[in-house]
């Protein structure tokens, strides 16, 4: 079976307007409609950077406890978190491992990690 969701875990985190911080979230496979119908968006038009915002925030299905993902969101988001999902909708879309940054719950070493997760079941 084919997986069309992934879960994430956003470094910082998403602030909402009462202080609330959201962190983890899923984020769905991208369809062609995804990437062709922002085109039309007036705020792409004028701005071509601003697809990233709309894309995201179709695909984004949930984050945290938030009822809405909408481009208002994203635009909110710290910019070390944008460049996270960028990458994470890119490795989902495209295939292939993720590399995230951990920390050795022991040692308390950093130190980077691949992760598959497009794998099935993992």
């Amino acid at each position: 079976m084919l997986q069309t969701e992934y879960e994430f875990t956003l470094p910082k985190g998403y602030v909402d307007g009462d202080g609330n911080l959201h962190q983890k979230g899923v984020m769905r496979l991208a369809t062609a409609a995804d990437e062709i119908l922002p085109l039309k968006d007036p705020r792409v038009q004028g701005n071509p950077a601003y697809l990233t915002i709309i894309a995201l925030s179709r695909v984004i299905t949930k984050l945290g406890d938030l009822k809405d993902i909408n481009p208002g969101v994203m635009e909110k988001l710290f910019v070390n978190d944008l460049t996270f999902l960028q990458e994470f909708y890119r490795t989902i879309n495209g295939g292939g491992n993720l590399l995230v940054k951990v920390k050795c719950p022991k040692c308390g070493e950093t130190f980077e990690e691949e992760v598959d997760v497009t794998a099935p079941g993992e």
